[in-house]
């Protein structure tokens, strides 16, 4: 009724086409170079953790100089995060409410306030919901939600506690990423 009697044919502008308008619209996309995906993925990685880019290359140069493949190191640097831990034990939605909550002073690591959100827990260390925040709004139901949680194989939770304890490093096997670390290497290694 208001498209007239252009919308009839091919050039209804009511259409969306799926490339810009004009002359040069309809040409197809053009190859990104090696860097461009490299760096493309490096950002993946990096705001899939929740990391400013200084972190993330300070995180990299320490993974760098273990022993072993850097991109594995990487990820198990990061996977180690108590961010991420508490992320990974479900106590938090997104690892930037985990983060929030880390920096809020409401976790414990083996009964000492831990409000570092970059600390790199180790194996054997309980990572736990303050006594006194249990009763928090957040963490008052949160343990009806975590009985059917599913936790990584290194970590262990205590749902009825919130609690958790980190049992071992993350092996290959417990890392499940869908980040091509061998471009994040080669990103850095220019």
């Amino acid at each position: 009724m208001f498209k007239g009697e252009r919308c009839s044919s091919s050039k209804c502008a009511m259409v969306k086409r799926n490339y810009p308008p004009g002359y040069h619209g309809a040409k197809g996309k053009k190859r990104q170079s090696d860097y461009g995906l490299q760096l493309n993925e490096k950002q993946k990685a990096r705001k899939q953790y929740n990391l400013q880019e200084k972190q993330f290359k300070l995180i990299f140069n320490k993974a760098d100089k273990q022993v072993g493949n850097t991109g594995e190191n990487l990820l198990k640097l990061l996977e180690m995060r108590l961010d991420n831990a508490v992320y990974r034990l479900g106590l938090a939605a997104s690892r930037s409410q985990a983060r929030q909550i880390v920096g809020h002073g409401h976790i414990t690591i083996n009964g000492k306030k831990v409000n570092i959100p970059s600390y790199q827990v180790k194996a054997g260390d309980i990572i736990k919901v303050k006594a006194k925040k249990k009763n928090n709004i957040f963490f008052k139901n949160l343990h009806e939600k975590l009985n059917n949680a599913s936790v990584p194989g290194w970590l262990h939770l205590d749902s009825q506690e919130l609690s958790g304890k980190v049992l071992h490093r993350p092996l290959k096997n417990d890392l499940e990423t869908n980040i091509n670390l061998q471009m994040i290497v080669e990103y850095y290694s220019r």
